[in-house]
């Protein structure tokens, strides 16, 4: 067996497949060019996670991530869009580090900051977004 089966074998063995497949999703890992909100964040574990926003008649309605970090934090970002792509922006201040722990059912506690920092992120996004609204002109100049 081939060190890739090996690790897909492993993950298999210890985690739940909403945990699996929130880890191996690969079609919200983009960038959005003039997003309507951008954040940035990086764990004290020195992962990186952006999660940019497309917001439309006040609809979450694209979230896209980049992030150079492991499959933890991969999983925590893809489950802080699955949460909250297509529902309406307010209600997104409420998903938390503890919802995307308990979606994901087999995160490791240790990795538990993973979570957190997604959701982070996420909140500075939503932040930006708003802060857009208010001053339209700065989208202009990527401020």
């Amino acid at each position: 067996m081939g060190m890739m089966e090996e690790k897909i074998k492993e993950l298999l063995k210890h985690h739940s497949h909403r945990y699996i497949e929130m880890a191996l999703r690969t079609d919200k890992r983009r960038r959005i060019a003039n997003a309507d909100g951008y954040g940035k964040r990086t764990g004290a574990c020195g992962d990186t996670v952006e999660i940019f926003v497309q917001v439309g008649d006040g609809i979450l309605q694209d979230i896209c991530f980049e992030t150079d970090g492991c499959l933890n934090t991969s999983a925590c970002a893809n489950t802080v869009i699955s949460l909250s792509e297509g529902k309406p922006i307010e209600n997104a201040w409420e998903i938390e580090a503890d919802d995307i722990i308990s979606y994901l059912e087999t995160l490791p506690p240790e990795e538990n900051h993973c979570a957190e920092l997604a959701a982070g992120a996420f909140y500075l996004a939503l932040s930006n977004y708003q802060e857009m609204k208010r001053a339209p002109w700065k989208k202009l100049y990527g401020s």
